[in-house]
This record gives structure tokens, C-alpha cells and sequence, in this order.
């Protein structure tokens, strides 16, 4: 029986997971990550949460057969470097190598949105198909592209930044520096913001009652849970934001046609209320206009294990 190491590896925490042959999580640890120490230091830390989780999980160390790490920011799966990672001040950081001077066996390195969604198809809501899109709706919008079971990055690492695609010319700007990118329009933020503008031009909105009065209050819950009371501005808000997600989606079809488009992040957990218009409005927009024919569009299952489970399979990439 073979073992695997999962580190899950983000701006706020460093969650890790022990995983087995059946793709299970037999045993978990974080901690806080501390971003912005000395890049040493942070990655004594993940490996002393694999520790950790080896111990909670109750498996010994020789039979761990690999440690993969899904990273934020650039990680070249080729050298094990980080590029850069700006939520965790790493710029050039050989994290792989890093890490195997703490447990001293082959060390898979991968992008956190690369390897979430790795897993899901591994192990979640696309488990069993050979190529999946993963989008994650979260403060921005990241994503995944998984082809013939292998995740695709592009030549240099940097690829599948799905959030970052055009949506509309010269529209919203973006932190990446461009305007009308899709994570100006389908993100939690990107809700966030709608919600607040709808609220400002609706002052009888129950909106308002939901955020207790107060505009810093709105979340992404919000715009629905005012729909659900009959609320006719929020049902306006969510309308446009399932056809913002719908047109995104269907542009992800029409240039990759996967096997399944896998939506994650917070509001995938409002499901068929948010998946099924979804469907609805992006099928007809894909080029032959045939659901029977045409990827699977899927509320993700994994939640956070995603980036653990995919992480530690990395090893099978390869």
C-alpha cells in the first residue's frame, strides 16, 4: 500500500492531507502560513504539518511513496520553482526542492487552482472522464484545464488563468491590470459589488433587511436569499449574474469542448439554483447548440480537499 502527501498551500493557511491508492483522505493538519516570512521558514512549516498529518492518519513514513504541493502563483511543474506568488511574497522560490530536505522523497509541484481541479477529476464531480474544466467562483476566479487526464499549463507554467479571459472590451477593471476579464463579472466580488449597486438604486430591496442596513454587510449570499423572499431587484441581480457565468461558460466550451465544465468556489454551494439556469442559458450559446453532445456542466464536490487530493496525486502525472 502506497501513501500520498497532499499540501494544499495558500496566502492565509497550509492544509495537508494524507491520501491513499482509493483517492481517500486518511488524515489532515494546517496550520497558519505565515506569508511573507523568509521563504525557509514557511516551508519548515509545511513540512512539519506533513508531519502532522502522517501521524494523524497512522500510516509510516516508508510507505509515503510522494509529496505533491498545489502553490498560489506560477509553479513550474518542470523545475519545482516558484515563479512568483505574490500572496506569499515567494518569487523565484525552489519550493520543491525546499520541501525534500524535509522529507526526502520526489516532490510534485503544481498551481493550487491546477491541482483543485486535478482532483475533482480524479476524485469528484469529473472522476472517470479523460478532460474537465475546472472554475472556481470565489474572491476572483480561478480554473483549471485538465486534457487527457494530465494538467495543461501552457509552455511556461502560466496558462489557464481563466479568470483573466476577455468578457467584455473596456469594461470593469480588473487587478491584473486589463478591463472586462471574467473575473470582473462572475466573481464573488464581482457579485458583491452588483448586489451593492442594486441595492443603492432599490432602497425598498429586503436587501437591505438581509444586510442589516449596511452596504459593508452585503456577501454573496445576499442577491439570493432576498430572491428566495420575492425580492425583485435581488431576482435581477442574480438573473445577470447567471448570465454573466453562463456566457463564460459557454466560451470555455467553445474552445476547449471538455468532457465536463466543473463549477467550485462559495456560490457553487447555492447548486441547481445557480447550475441549472446555467445550463439552460449557456448550452444554446455553445456552437452546435446540443446539451446531449456537449460538456457536462457540474457542481464541484471536494470543496477545500480538492487542492489536497489533487496535490497529492501529482505524482501520477508523471
Amino acid at each position: 500500500m502506497s501513501y500520498y502527501i497532499g499540501v494544499d498551500l495558500g496566502g492565509t493557511n497550509i492544509a495537508v492531507g494524507i491520501v491513499d491508492e482509493q483517492y481517500r483522505i486518511l488524515g489532515k493538519a494546517s496550520r497558519p502560513a505565515g506569508a511573507f516570512r523568509p521563504q525557509e521558514e514557511i516551508v519548515a512549516d509545511m513540512a512539519a504539518t506533513a508531519f502532522d498529518a502522517v501521524k494523524a492518519a497512522g500510516v509510516p513514513m516508508e510507505e509515503i511513496a510522494w509529496t505533491g504541493i498545489g502553490s498560489p502563483g506560477t509553479a513550474d511543474p518542470k523545475t519545482g520553482i516558484v515563479g512568483l506568488a505574490a500572496n506569499l511574497g515567494f518569487r523565484n522560490t525552489p519550493l520543491a526542492g525546499l520541501f525534500a530536505q524535509y522529507i526526502p522523497k520526489p516532490v510534485y509541484l503544481a498551481n493550487d487552482a491546477n491541482a483543485a481541479a486535478y482532483g475533482e477529476l480524479m476524485a469528484g464531480a469529473a472522476k472517470g472522464l479523460d478532460s474537465a474544466v475546472m472554475i472556481t467562483l470565489g474572491t476572483g476566479v480561478g480554473g483549471g484545464i485538465i486534457i487527457d487526464r494530465k494538467i495543461y499549463a501552457g509552455f511556461n507554467a502560466k496558462g489557464a488563468e481563466l479568470g483573466h479571459i476577455g468578457m467584455v472590451y473596456e469594461g470593469v477593471p480588473c487587478t491584473c491590470g486589463r478591463k472586462g476579464c471574467i473575473e470582473t463579472y462572475c466573481s464573488v466580488t464581482a457579485l458583491i459589488r452588483q448586489t451593492r449597486e442594486a441595492m443603492q438604486a432599490h432602497t425598498e430591496s429586503r436587501m437591505w433587511e438581509i444586510a442589516g442596513g449596511r452596504l459593508e454587510n452585503v456577501n454573496g449570499r445576499t442577491s439570493f436569499d432576498a430572491m428566495r423572499l420575492g425580492d425583485e431587484a435581488a431576482r435581477a441581480v442574480v438573473e445577470q449574474y447567471i448570465d454573466y457565468i453562463a456566457y463564460a461558460v459557454s466560451g470555455i466550451i467553445n474552445l476547449l469542448q471538455p468532457q465536463a465544465v466543473v463549477i467550485g468556489g462559495g456560490i457553487s454551494k447555492e447548486g441547481e439554483t445557480l447550475l441549472g439556469p446555467v445550463r439552460e442559458r449557456a448550452y444554446p450559446q455553445t456552437f452546435d447548440h446540443d446539451p446531449a453532445n456537449c460538456a457536462a456542466i457540474l457542481q464541484a464536490k471536494l470543496g477545500n480537499d480538492a487542492g489536497i487530493i489533487g496535490a497529492a496525486l501529482l505524482g501520477k502525472q508523471f
